[in-house]
């Protein structure tokens, strides 16, 4: 970083202590005011999923985020003009806003194993998200996922940390740029060792030996403050059963000082609710720890007045507040937030053609192409013939939403079928290029939530005209259908939700202080999309027996299958790999599907390698290096056409 410790001094010696303790206080965007933000001199404010401004277009949130700027901006006897940085949780892509392209997730980038493309996505994802007037991206995620009945493996992008060691890097430098206009600050997370928890389970407790945290999760960490990462999110797993957002050894003695990291540190979404009985004392231990922003969505008010109160009782040094706030303002002058024009009047602003581009989408599409991995092609039935009799099925063959995964639109992801149309059909020309209508601010599940892209039927149904779509496959004819595509798997899901729990595990899954998964979350007006843990086994048939029956109308007819499998995780296929001629796994490949056409029929390589290790059975965990390793298919496996 740029020496700017006198400008620094200079601001931190003017400014009193709410100024200060402003400064370190991160609302959620539904619970503050632009009026707010002046009055407690507040250094950030973020969006949750699915909390989105008025329709949710790259307008609306300009409009915004320009009237919070504008109110840290006003200077006069009782305020400084320190300005406001907002924050998104825009993972892959800035998905949070409709129109905007989605890449695919982590674990399909992964597979795709090539550090060049991540830059290049990290670059248009920083584009998409300035051309918004935004400023920072909760991004890179860089666990490594150790077990795959985590709800958050799909973040991953291996079970190895050498691949994420070599992403990490080109992804902060693809977001951060030179702290242009068109670039955004980058946020390393979670720190550190999510990916490890015992069970899988997500906000659990990671009983790893410190040599195994420093061997498997601090080198990607160690490559990203290399690169420059500005600021990095805490875990909000435990070590040993201490949470991480009150860990000083890790946040301070490992993070600050061992690895050099200059940036500042935030928790996560109310992430220092869970340390302490009393809230009064987990602000105070988790500010000691050497937390330097708080995510606090909605009891902000509460939570400056516990700093105020552990000031004055000594119980948190000054110099800690002063540390914490030197911190953020070095991230501000480091990344130019006192120079840049205010949002409505920066350049992506005034001109987002950006968003959702062309171009933006023609690099998702080819990260989708190196993504896939081919597990199985009896007889070499793949690549296609585009002038086949094709019967396209299954629940996940015309569904962007589903191909997008959680963290789209909302939180959860979004479902995006439409009941109303007939389950066989082709779509016309004119529907083809027919803009879809906005949803309800992202929260509801509508064809029309993903604007822009293609599903996978629509990226066949381009390129081989006789293809066509029959959901459930009882049309299945072998007068009529030489193959069928079906496309299967999971649907989109998030975090905890997400999570693969065996039974006596599945209770208490907690979603929020005090909340259950089966409740509403804080800040959210209508319920979640799913309850409770994602399943209690990794078997698809039982998660999913729909595919299977899918694909049996199929072949009880003679006609062989080619699987196309969405997921966020290996699953246990072995059904499902029995019944079919081919089986491509997809994971969530994002608003693209036409990617998957491109290598179905042939027009590019298959070239996607696994980089998670693929178990035979719901009890096996393996990773690549473990005594005894023997998965169904190892790391590093992927078929190719001959």
């Amino acid at each position: 970083m740029k020496d700017f410790e006198n400008r620094i001094s200079e601001l931190l010696a003017k400014m009193t202590l709410d100024q200060k303790i402003g400064q370190i206080v991160q609302p959620e965007r539904q619970f503050v005011t632009p009026e707010e933000v002046k009055k407690y001199h507040i250094g950030s404010v973020l969006s949750g999923g699915g909390s989105v401004p008025g329709d949710n277009k790259p307008e609306d949130w300009i409009k915004m985020n320009d009237e919070y700027w504008a109110a840290s901006m006003e200077e006069d006897e009782d305020h400084l003009a320190i300005p406001l940085i907002y924050g998104v949780d825009a993972i892959h892509g800035n998905t949070n806003v409709l129109g905007a392209v989605v890449f695919p997730h982590n674990i399909g980038l992964g597979a795709a194993h090539d550090p060049d493309l991540l830059e290049r996505i990290a670059s248009a994802t920083a584009e998409e998200i300035a051309a918004t007037g935004v400023e920072w991206t909760f991004a890179p995620t860089l666990a490594v996922a150790r077990n795959d009945h985590w709800g958050r493996t799909y973040e991953s992008y291996s079970e190895d940390p050498k691949i994420v060691s070599e992403y990490a890097p080109r992804f902060v430098k693809g977001l951060q740029g030179n702290y242009g206009e068109e670039n955004v600050i980058a946020c390393a997370k979670h720190f550190i060792g999510d990916g490890a928890t015992l069970h899988g389970i997500d906000q659990g407790d990671m009983c790893i030996s410190e040599k195994e945290l420093r061997k498997i999760h601090v080198p990607p960490y160690k490559a990203a403050i290399d690169a420059g990462v500005l600021s990095v999110m805490v875990s909000l797993s435990s070590w040993y059963g201490k949470k991480c957002h009150a860990h000083k050894f890790l946040l301070t003695d490992l993070l600050k000082k061992e690895l050099n990291f200059k940036g500042f540190v935030i928790s996560d979404w109310d992430g220092i609710d869970y340390i302490d009985e009393s809230y009064e004392e987990s602000v105070a231990q988790s500010l000691n720890a050497g937390m330097d922003m708080f995510m606090i969505t909605e009891k902000w008010k509460e939570f400056i007045q516990h700093v105020k109160t552990n000031i004055k009782n000594g119980r948190i040094p000054m110099e800690r507040l002063d540390d914490a706030v030197s911190r953020i303002l070095r991230v501000k002058f480091e990344f130019g937030v006192f120079e840049k024009p205010r949002p409505a009047e920066r350049k992506l602003s005034k001109d987002p053609s950006c968003f959702g581009s062309k171009e933006h989408r023609e690099v998702s599409r080819e990260a989708v192409r190196k993504s896939l991995v081919l597990l199985k092609n009896e007889d070499d039935i793949l690549p296609l013939k585009k002038e086949s009799r094709i019967l396209v099925a299954g629940k996940n063959a015309h569904n962007r939403g589903h191909q997008c995964g959680g963290f789209t639109v909302a939180w959860q992801g979004v479902d995006d079928t439409d009941e109303s149309k007939d389950k066989s059909y082709v779509m016309t020309d004119s529907e083809k290029e027919k803009p879809r209508d906005k949803t309800n601010n992202g929260k509801t599940a509508h064809r029309s939530s993903i604007i822009g892209g293609t599903s996978i039927w629509e990226g066949i149904q381009r390129v081989a005209p006789n293809a066509i779509l029959n959901v459930d496959g009882t049309k299945a004819d072998p007068a009529k259908h030489d193959v069928a595509i079906v496309c299967i798997g999971e649907v989109p899901y998030a975090e905890m939700l997400g999570d693969i729990r065996v039974e006596g595990l599945r209770k208490g899954l907690k979603i929020g202080k005090g909340s259950t998964a089966d409740e509403t979350l804080p800040g959210e007006d209508i319920p979640i999309v799913k309850k409770g843990p994602y399943g209690t086994h990794l078997y698809l048939h039982e998660l999913h027996p729909e595919d299977l029956e899918t694909i049996k109308n199929i072949t009880q007819k003679g006609i062989p299958v080619v699987a196309v499998m969405i997921c966020g995780r290996p699953l246990v296929i072995e059904q499902e790999l029995t019944e079919t001629k081919a089986f491509l796994v997809a994971w969530f490949p994002g608003s693209e599907g036409q990617g998957v056409a491109d290598v179905l029929f042939g027009d590019y390589r298959m070239q996607g390698k696994l980089s998670f290790s693929w178990p035979r059975y719901d009890d096996e965990n393996w990773n690549v290096g473990d005594e005894g390793y023997n998965p169904m298919f190892p790391y590093g496996y992927g078929l190719t056409y001959k």
